[in-house]
């Protein structure tokens, strides 16, 4: 049942250990009473950061389950896809932060489905290497199967590629490198991953590349096809279909190297090696892995020996690949140091000490880029979140995301500070976002953080009570992209202009 008042409300949020007790006094005390609108209370507990826009929204649709998953409470959503959606969670336990990828309920009634996710990640808790996402816990709540993995703070490599285009070749011989320690580390332990892509690599905010969803190519793969024969393992489309023109079945391990060379591909040049398509008889068509460009003429810049390793994982005869990830570890080790002019160390140690920068784009997008940088964007509705997320990553930014204005200028106290431009909303957040943006000029530590003012156009009394100068603008929505793109460059290049050099003595 939903609740129709702010008690109502209360009660629902303490009976399902989303918000103790004595939190919804302070609550209470704050409003004056019990006698108000459902909505004062849920924005009070937002503002508090007691309640994420997510938990609110099921909350008010009467919803009682969902909330938790294990030991993981979840705080919103931050990926989704045809079988699972992907969660930002805390760990009740001990606080911190996990990721939870929960089955779509559409499948829960599907024993193949759910075996297949199972499955997935019962194969991860056997790894454990600095190259894979780390699986936790794998589980049931109230019938919906899920699993905890580690957090990681950053973007898959397909992302990363499509905002920045190529890696600059220091960089992806480095991700490369991390990808096959991986690859290597899992096939010495007898899992082959089965569905290797580059939406299957994270990339963290430190460099870090890391391997997920092994075993997931069962869920994707209900492939009756007659034309790809019966298939004794799951696998996807692409793996069946490469195997089928080689004449080898079931040959995972190879079918892995070959895959992770479209990865290795797609990172130095930008470009895919295979044509995309959700199709499955595009992805099952043998012209798709004949027709590949060779990467020596998609990308001549690239040096002899590296196209040479790289190629080899792409051979279309698997005994003509690399027949193991630990050959093509050893084939990239001395390309590593050979081409490291950017990035010092190797990628072990690189990985171990988690000191890498993130990976920069190609040279030929270096001025494109050179204003990019992180944004952390304050507002409050989930929806509204989303759609600032994907404005801002089109025009090539990274995007942090919380909702609480107060909390935010906290974090940019820190040393180094969290993102290079602070965006609030006061589309949800109203008075709240423009006092914590006028706060921003007041404080010396932060007199140059360069900040914008999202306002509506039934909010004009607010933007005019904001305190703008060189480093603090106001926009109105609908956002043009022009004009941000524009502001957002000019903030960012008076931010990183070079000070005048005084006078010599």
């Amino acid at each position: 049942m939903k609740p129709t008042t702010a008690t109502e409300f209360a009660y629902l949020a303490q009976e399902l250990r989303l918000v103790d007790a004595s939190h919804l006094e302070d609550v209470w005390a704050e409003l004056g009473g019990h006698n108000v609108p459902i909505e004062e209370i849920a924005n009070a507990l937002t503002r508090r950061e007691l309640l994420t826009a997510f938990q609110i929204e099921r909350l008010l649709r009467g919803e009682k389950t969902g909330f938790f998953y294990g030991s993981a409470k979840l705080l919103y959503q931050i990926g989704a896809g045809s079988f699972a959606r992907v969660f930002r969670a805390i760990n009740t336990s001990d606080g911190s932060i996990l990721a939870v990828k929960v089955l779509r309920n559409r499948f829960a009634a599907d024993p193949e489905k759910c075996k297949s996710f199972r499955r997935e990640g019962e194969m991860g808790r056997l790894l454990r290497h600095p190259n894979i996402v780390a699986i936790a816990d794998v589980g049931q709540e109230h019938n919906v199967s899920y699993i905890t993995m580690e957090f990681l703070e950053g973007q898959t490599l397909r992302e990363l590629v499509r905002i920045r285009g190529a890696v600059d070749l220091p960089r992806a011989i480095d991700l490369i490198s991390q990808m096959v320690a991986g690859l290597e580390y899992a096939h010495r332990r007898g899992v082959t991953h089965r569905d290797l892509k580059a939406s299957n690599v994270l990339v963290s905010s430190g460099g870090r590349a890391k391997l997920v969803d092994f075993g997931l190519a069962g869920i994707d793969a209900d492939i009756g096809d007659k034309s790809l024969g019966k298939m004794e393992h799951p696998r996807t489309v692409d793996y069946a279909a490469i195997e089928k023109i080689s004449g080898m079945k079931d040959d995972s391990v190879r079918s892995d190297i070959y895959f992770l060379g479209t990865v290795a591909y797609l990172t130095l040049t930008g470009k895919s090696a295979l044509a995309e398509s959700r199709d499955r008889a595009v992805r099952a068509d043998p012209r798709r892995f004949t027709s590949v460009e060779p990467l020596a003429s998609c990308a001549a810049h690239l040096p002899r020996d590296v196209v040479d390793v790289i190629s080899r994982m792409m051979r279309l005869d698997p005994l003509d690949r690399w027949q193991t990830a630990t050959d093509v570890r050893r084939a990239l080790e001395p390309l590593v140091g050979k081409y490291d002019t950017c990035v010092s160390g190797s990628a072990v140690s690189r990985v171990q000490a988690e000191s890498a920068d993130f990976p920069l784009p190609s040279a030929n997008s270096a001025v494109r880029a050179a204003t990019k940088g992180t944004l952390m964007v304050v507002e409050t509705s989930a929806k509204a979140q989303e759609s600032l997320r994907h404005f801002f990553t089109k025009l090539g930014y990274r995007v942090l995301m919380t909702e609480n204005p107060k909390r935010a200028l906290v974090r940019f106290s820190a040393t180094p500070p969290p993102a290079d431009c602070l965006v609030m909303s006061t589309q949800s957040l109203g008075d709240d976002a423009v006092e914590a943006f006028n706060a921003i000029s007041k404080d010396p530590f932060l007199a140059k953080l360069p900040a914008i003012l999202l306002t509506s156009p039934s909010q004009k009394s607010l933007a005019r009570e904001a305190t703008l100068d060189d480093y603090r603008k106001v926009i109105e929505t609908p956002i043009r992209t022009a004009a941000m793109s524009a502001m957002l460059d000019s903030l960012l290049t008076h931010k990183r202009a070079p000070k005048e050099a005084s006078p010599e003595a």
